[in-house]
């Protein structure tokens, strides 16, 4: 049985989305400019990889992307934490949260997630290019590698997550638990938060922290 109070206790955390006035600094972006940082200054990054990542994060993409998939409305790339390193990554059980720190979009709102219309396909958008530069990163070789490793959203799109690579990370099906057993939570999270029973925030939070420790809090086993 869900024990809300506990798992809130457990992965409650603040997630700084401070704002300011961005729509000035946008309409007077220098020429070439692809994307705002957080802290005011702007980034000529040709690619998403490590864009800001010393500068508070992308608070607005200039190439168009990151702004509409589908009609839907998906806002600015929010990282959760600093994205300090793109390369040397440690591929373990969980990801290397100096490379993989988990992204959302800020327009996947509980109402725009919870609506009987949305679908994750719909905002989906994740290149083979993007799958093998994040594989790269974390020392593995660029290709497919069919069912037994996915290049899985840290925080899924059905909770908000977006496609950005600080939201990507090389997960194995096996050894068990692996991303066949996170898929679960993750369906399971978004029942959640629709139902009004966890935050969409911690929701967010605790899989990108530590979806195991969050799997055994929602379901009372360890996964």
């Amino acid at each position: 049985m869900f024990r809300r109070a506990a798992a809130v206790a457990l992965f409650s955390a603040v997630l700084g989305v401070g704002g300011f006035a961005a729509s000035a600094a946008i309409t007077n972006a220098p020429p070439g400019a692809t994307a705002l940082c957080k802290d005011g200054t702007y980034s000529f990054s040709k690619t998403h990889s490590g864009t800001c990542s010393h500068h508070g994060g992308v608070a607005k993409w200039l190439d168009g992307s990151g702004s509409s998939t589908g009609g839907i409305a998906l806002g600015r790339i929010v990282l959760l934490a600093a994205r300090d390193q793109t390369s040397h990554c440690v591929l373990g059980v969980a990801p290397d949260r100096t490379c993989s720190p988990g992204a959302i979009y800020s327009g996947l709102t509980k109402t725009v997630l919870c609506s009987a219309t949305f679908r994750t396909s719909s905002v989906r958008n994740v290149p083979d290019s993007e799958k093998h530069e994040d594989e790269t990163e974390y020392g593995l070789a660029a290709k497919g590698y069919g069912a037994t490793l996915e290049i899985d959203h840290i925080v899924p799109l059905e909770l908000g997550g977006s496609n950005d690579i600080a939201n990507l990370f090389p997960e194995r099906a096996a050894p068990a638990p692996g991303y066949h057993v996170k898929d679960k939570l993750e369906n399971k999270l978004h029942d959640l938060v629709c139902a009004g029973l966890m935050t969409l925030h911690a929701a967010q939070v605790g899989i990108a922290a530590n979806w195991r420790g969050l799997y055994s809090a929602v379901f009372d086993v360890a996964p």
